[in-house]
């Protein structure tokens, strides 16, 4: 178990660097489904604590957050549409254009879509082929999504079961054999006019995407507290984002890089 408790963000992405960079780098074979040659650092169970700005351009400054890329996909986040794929993808620091135009398409698994977005399990309940038809259903019930989740809080604001998945029952095993979320979910809690979230993630790139899930964590929960605010008479402040993935990872050519920022003074792209 690896905890991070320095105060500023800053400080704790730097020791998770130094970290990783003593590891011993191994062959994990697969990333996002695909094959790779190339080794990785690893470490598993990764947990931290971020205390959250009560504005975006505080959050934006503190975590060096791709913007307004990562703003704009917040927007599709909470948007209340199942986007796929979502537009920002087109536009995203790590997109990778084909020869034909297209972006990302090494991920698009169906046709022109992902096997998921994060706006197509946040608003699940008219996702996929029959979203025209009838709302998606669970074994007994039907769907929930962000939406429920605000109005659970508003009517009961101590509860300790607003909790949004990310991770859905078909991809467990992964047995269609395509990409599945690197985020499990979110549970948010209200104590003393305080919201906490608490933000679990399955494997996170370090470099290439920490800080923007973290961005992206405290961003949702700013948009939770406005909208449960607009329903009630209540008047909440942000708190505590809790952060835990099962493995925080970097490429072993991500080496290079680190060393060329230290010579610069950054602390990351």
């Amino acid at each position: 178990m690896h905890i991070y408790t320095e105060p500023q963000f800053v400080e704790n992405f730097n020791k998770m660097k130094r970290d990783l960079m003593g590891t011993t780098p191994f062959k994990v074979g697969s990333w996002q489904s695909q094959l790779i040659d190339m080794p990785m650092h690893e470490l598993i169970n990764v947990s931290t604590v971020y205390h959250m700005p009560e504005t975006a351009h505080q959050v934006g400054v503190e975590t060096g957050a791709r913007l307004p890329w990562a703003e704009d996909h917040h927007l599709e986040r909470v948007g209340g549409q199942p986007l796929n794929p979502s537009p920002s993808e087109a536009w995203w620091p790590f997109r990778k254009r084909s020869a034909d135009g297209d972006t990302n398409k090494e991920h698009k698994s169906e046709g022109e879509a992902f096997s998921h977005t994060y706006p197509e399990r946040m608003w699940p309940k008219n996702a996929g082929p029959l979203l025209d038809l009838e709302p998606m259903r669970g074994i007994l019930f039907e769907y929930g999504d962000l939406g429920d989740i605000v109005n659970q809080l508003a009517r009961d604001p101590n509860t300790r079961q607003a909790y949004l998945p990310l991770w859905f029952p078909e991809d467990t095993g992964a047995v269609h054999g395509k990409r599945v979320p690197c985020s499990l979910g979110w549970q948010f809690q209200i104590r003393q006019g305080v919201i906490h979230t608490t933000y679990t993630m399955r494997s996170t790139d370090l470099l290439r995407h920490y800080q923007d899930d973290v961005y992206l964590a405290t961003r949702l929960t700013h948009w939770v507290r406005d909208q449960i605010q607009a329903k009630s008479d209540m008047n909440i402040s942000m708190g505590t984002l809790t952060f835990h993935t099962g493995n925080m990872h970097i490429f072993e050519g991500d080496r290079d890089l680190i060393k060329f920022w230290d010579t610069q003074g950054k602390d990351w792209f």
